[in-house]
């Protein structure tokens, strides 16, 4: 027996159950808060780390065979209970932070279990099919509490998927579409979703729903991208139209924010409407599919009209719009190559997505994080991952100083190391600043040749007259100050910040 205290089984359950409930009652606008609401926000974050640490001298007191440290460690346990049970009554609370410290005890719980824990990755992206012996797990799963595992659900790592579908010729044409030429989509779409997977993933385990699936559907509607929105009203990750994402419980929250565009949301709303579907279609994966992407009015009625049919039959397939038969093997295709990659020569981007709450320590926008992250350790940058993890806030629009962003521990490295101060930090503001128009030189018939650009004068008139197509946000970054700071000096509503051209506005708090 070790004698390395770890999380009691019913602790974690009890632990995961409120961060649950706290990823889906909480919105998180920070630019929404109150001063009030804030600093609540931050004694509970303040709560949270207090806490771990009594849990961490816990252990060390277990491991030097001191009796008071089980009962400190159930001491420090239960007061991060209390503040996952208060976050979920608090305005604004992120359950990502009090995700990411639950995630980073479970993980050290796990890695003292672990006799192989901290030697080298052997480098294999994922498990091929043929690779994986007898009780052999999926590595996929490591990072997945294991209070949410159940014995019951679909043991994707021995590609259970493989059984529910058909591998036929129109999935391989599907397979070499992803192989040729879009395979940048298909690797955009797993770099996409790994640092997404935490948020959802688990709604699918827990529904007995292959992850391949998941990933498949994913990669077809969005390629991973959370603002992804079709000419026809789809939104979000998963492509939910307005009505249907209404009935599953997705649409405007009291912010005025869509939460198709929440990963986590847009998960747990797929889960509900393919189990709906999967119930009425006969457990038929490919059906459910069809319903999907083709309308569930549809399917219901070309499974009536044709009991015991498949999709494949071609009185059933020549039901479907051509949309529809290109995406049902396009999804297929997907989730094989994401279960079978090595068979196909495919090496997958290797993403570290450790969540972590980044705190801004000045003012900052998504655009200039990425700027001043630069793109160590990624080919892109950050930029899809931060909009992706944080979905409420525009690329564009300057957040306050203190907002907390959901990150990941390599983007929070590079944070404090880049964008925090430094000449790389003053370039991306001078960059983000920067306007057009002032490049252009503008004289009247007669006038003088221009003389040498005076810097601005800090007299200058401290309001701004609006242009045609400047947006609130664009003028919050030109001049260097918050969008909603600038909106409650001139009496403008969120969220739709609506201003007019020609409309005067007061500059008031804006340091440029």
């Amino acid at each position: 027996m070790s004698d390395v205290a770890f999380l009691p089984a019913p602790r974690l359950a009890t632990v995961l159950s409120l961060v649950l409930a706290a990823l889906v009652s909480i919105p998180t606008d920070a630019e929404a808060l109150s001063r009030r609401d804030q600093q609540a926000v931050d004694a509970l974050a303040e709560r949270m780390d207090a806490a771990e640490a009594r849990y961490l001298e816990a252990r060390v007191m277990t491991a030097n065979a001191d009796p008071a440290g089980i009962t400190e460690g159930d001491s420090a346990l239960e007061d991060m209970e209390d503040v996952l049970a208060d976050c979920t009554e608090q305005r604004g609370c992120s359950p990502m932070t009090l995700l990411a410290t639950y995630k980073r005890l479970l993980k050290q719980d796990m890695d003292a279990r672990d006799p192989f824990a901290g030697q080298p990755d052997p480098g294999v992206a994922e498990p091929d099919h043929v690779a994986l012996a007898e009780g052999e797990s999926d590595p996929l799963a490591a990072d997945v509490p294991e209070t949410a595992h159940a014995a019951a659900l679909l043991a994707d790592q021995r590609h259970a998927f493989d059984e529910m579908v058909k591998y036929n010729p129109a999935v391989q044409a599907g397979i070499r579409r992803w192989l040729t030429d879009m395979r940048p989509s298909l690797m955009n779409s797993y770099e996409n979703y790994q640092y997404m997977r935490h948020l959802m993933w688990p709604h699918y385990e827990r529904a007995g729903l292959p992850e391949a699936l998941l990933f498949g559907i994913m990669a077809k509607e969005s390629n991973g991208k959370v603002h992804a929105q079709s000419r026809a009203g789809a939104a979000g990750p998963m492509q939910f139209m307005p009505a249907t994402g209404q009935r599953f419980g997705l649409g405007r929250d009291s912010t005025g924010f869509d939460t198709r565009f929440d990963p986590y949301a847009a998960s747990e709303a797929s889960v509900a409407y393919l189990d709906e579907r999967m119930r009425e279609l006969n457990r038929n994966i490919e059906m459910a599919l069809a319903a999907y992407n083709g309308g569930e009015g549809r399917a219901r009625r070309v499974a009536r009209e044709h009991p015991g049919q498949d999709f494949w039959d071609e009185a059933v397939y020549n039901e479907f719009p051509a949309e529809t038969r290109d995406y049902v093997p396009m999804v297929i295709a997907a989730a094989w190559l994401f279960l079978h990659p090595r068979q196909y020569g495919i090496e997958f981007p290797k993403v570290d997505a450790r969540p972590v709450q980044l705190v801004l320590e000045h003012p900052s926008s998504i655009y200039e994080l990425t700027i001043c992250l630069g793109n160590d350790g990624s080919r892109d940058g950050y930029m899809r991952a931060l909009r992706n993890l944080n979905p409420r806030y525009q690329a564009d629009t300057m957040l306050p100083t203190g907002t907390r962003l959901a990150a990941t521990q390599r983007i929070d490295r590079l944070y404090r190391r880049w964008c925090a101060q430094g000449a790389r930090a003053q370039l991306a503001q001078e960059l983000i600043r920067s306007n057009v128009d002032q490049a252009i030189v503008r004289r009247g018939p007669g006038s003088p040749s221009p003389a040498a650009p005076v810097p601005a004068s800090s007299s200058a008139p401290r309001t701004h007259r609006v242009e045609r197509g400047e947006t609130l946000s664009s003028i919050a970054r030109k001049f260097s100050c918050g969008t909603r700071q600038l909106a409650q000096a001139n009496g403008i509503r969120a969220p739709r910040y609506t201003i007019q051209p020609g409309q005067r506005l007061k500059l008031e708090g804006c340091a440029n």
